[in-house]
């Protein structure tokens, strides 16, 4: 399955003290499978670490375009999201 592109966000038009919390809600809203596109003048390199620590095994992360001028990442919510919200396989209940 391809995942589809939920939206883009050029983070250039930002104001910085806003972007880390547009980005981490706008993850949150992604449905499992669904991703968005990031478009920065720097490379978001911290960001990725941010997401390392925040939501382990959760995301995907790819670079699209890596600069000199633009930076474009492509960030994906897994559908581990979905079984993990969901207590697992089936219900918390496996033994596995």
């Amino acid at each position: 399955m391809t995942a589809s592109l939920a939206s883009a966000i050029d983070l250039r038009q930002i104001a910085p003290p806003q972007r880390h919390s547009l980005i981490f809600n706008s993850f949150e809203a992604l449905l499992p499978g669904q991703t968005m596109e990031l478009i920065n003048d720097h490379d978001p390199q911290p960001l990725n670490e941010q997401f390392q620590m925040r939501s382990p095994g959760l995301f995907s992360w790819s670079y699209l375009e890596k600069g000199p001028q633009v930076w474009r990442v492509q960030i994906g919510k897994s559908a581990k999201v979905a079984s993990a919200a969901s207590g697992g396989c089936c219900g918390g209940g496996c033994g596995g």
